[in-house]
C-alpha cells in the first residue's frame, strides 16, 4: 500500500512558482527556471459563462485592446489572488506547459506569497494551486525565497537586510538563522509606479496613456532621482489628448518621469529607514557590514540604489539575477526542503 501512496511522487516534476503580480515564472526540480511568462488571462464570456482563450504572453498582448465580448485581466493584484477562477486557470495552464504530459502526475508544488498576506489570502493561492492538479501545496515566505535567490547566507546568525521589489508589492526584511526577524510588506511596486507615469501625464501633459506604454516609458527611461543635467534622456510618446480627443505624439524627458515616480519611490525609502529602526541593534550593525540587496524587477529602476543610499547611508547591491531571485530562491526551498523545513508550509 505504501508502494502506491509514493506512486503519484515518481512521475512528477516537483515544482516551485514564483506567483507574481507581473510575471509567473515555474521551477522545476533538477532543471530550474523552464517558464517566464506575463500574469495574464485573456477570456470570453458568453452567457456568464468563462472560457479562457489566452494566458500569459498571447493574452499581455490583448491588454487594453480588447471588443467587449473579451476581458484581458490580471489575477494577480498586490501579490495575492484577486479573480479566483481565472487565476486557478492560469496556474493550471503553466503546470501542464511544463509538465507537457498527461495529467496523470500531480507534482508537489512550493509557491511564494507576500510577507504580509493574511490566511484568507493564504488559503486562496493554496486552493487554486490544489485545484489546478497539485498534490500537495507548501508555501514560502517571499523576502526568505528573495534573500535564498540572491546567494544572502540567511542561516548564518548574522543580520542580512533584503527587499524585494515586485510588481505588486515592496517586501523589506531583516533574516537571520533562517528566518525572518523583521519584515513589512507595503503595497507598492511596479504597477504603483506606472500607475504614477500615467496620473502625472494625465496631469501635466493633459495627455492619456494605457499600461503598456507606461511600462514601456518605466522601463526606457525610468530614474528614481532627477538627472544631473535636469532634463536626463527623453523618448517620444503615443497616446490621447485630453483637451482634443485626437491621438498625438510628444517628448518625455527622464526628469519629468524621475517626477512622476518620486512618491512611490520615497514610501520605498520609508520602508527601508522603518525596517531599520525596528531592528536589533546587533543585526544592525551586521547590517552596516554588508548592506542591503535588492531585489525583484523593481529593482532594476534607474538610480534606485543610489536613492537609497542616499538616505540610508548604507552599502546597496542589486542582485545579479534580480528578476528571477524568488523563482530561484523558492526552487533551492524546494532542492533543500530538508534544511529550508522550518520555513516551508504545508498546514495553514
Amino acid at each position: 500500500m505504501l508502494f502506491f501512496d509514493k506512486l503519484p511522487g515518481l512521475f512528477a516534476s516537483d515544482m516551485a512558482i514564483d506567483l507574481g503580480t507581473a510575471n509567473t515564472l515555474v521551477y522545476v526540480k533538477g532543471r530550474g527556471i523552464i517558464l517566464n511568462e506575463p500574469s495574464v488571462v485573456a477570456y470570453h464570456v458568453k452567457d456568464g459563462v468563462k472560457r479562457v482563450l489566452a494566458v500569459g504572453e498571447d493574452a499581455k498582448l490583448m491588454l487594453g485592446r480588447t471588443p467587449g465580448t473579451i476581458e484581458a485581466i490580471r489575477p494577480m493584484r498586490e501579490g495575492v489572488i484577486a479573480d479566483f477562477d481565472v487565476a486557478e486557470e492560469m496556474i493550471k495552464h503553466f503546470i501542464r506547459k511544463v509538465l507537457k504530459r498527461s495529467t496523470f502526475s500531480k507534482p508537489k508544488v512550493i509557491v511564494c506569497v507576500p510577507h504580509g498576506a493574511t490566511p484568507v489570502e493564504k488559503r486562496a493561492i493554496r486552493q487554486s494551486v490544489l485545484g489546478a492538479g497539485a498534490r500537495r501545496c507548501g508555501l514560502i515566505a517571499e523576502p526568505i525565497a528573495a534573500a535564498i535567490g540572491a546567494g544572502m547566507p540567511i542561516t548564518d546568525p548574522t543580520g542580512n537586510m533584503v527587499v524585494d521589489i515586485g510588481g505588486g508589492t515592496t517586501e523589506v526584511a531583516v533574516l537571520s538563522l533562517g528566518d525572518i526577524v523583521y519584515a513589512r510588506s507595503v503595497r507598492v511596486g511596479g504597477d504603483r509606479m506606472d500607475e504614477a507615469i500615467i496620473s502625472y501625464l494625465r496631469r501635466q501633459q493633459n495627455l492619456l496613456v494605457g499600461e503598456s506604454t507606461a511600462e514601456r516609458i518605466k522601463t526606457t527611461i525610468g530614474t528614481a532621482r532627477m538627472p544631473d543635467d535636469g532634463r536626463g534622456t527623453s523618448i517620444q510618446v503615443r497616446g490621447r489628448d485630453l483637451l482634443t480627443g485626437v491621438p498625438k505624439e510628444t517628448e518625455i524627458s527622464q526628469a519629468q518621469i524621475a517626477e512622476a515616480l518620486s512618491e512611490p519611490v520615497q514610501q520605498i525609502c520609508e520602508a527601508v529607514m522603518t525596517a531599520l529602526e525596528t531592528t536589533p541593534p546587533d543585526l544592525s550593525a551586521d547590517i552596516v557590514d554588508r548592506g542591503v540587496m535588492l531585489t525583484g524587477g523593481g529593482a532594476l529602476l534607474g538610480d534606485l540604489d543610489l536613492a537609497l543610499r542616499e538616505q540610508t547611508g548604507l552599502s546597496v547591491s542589486i542582485a545579479d539575477e534580480s528578476l528571477n531571485c524568488v523563482a530561484l530562491g523558492t526552487g533551492k526551498a524546494l532542492e533543500f526542503e530538508k534544511q529550508l523545513a522550518h520555513a516551508i508550509d504545508y498546514d495553514s
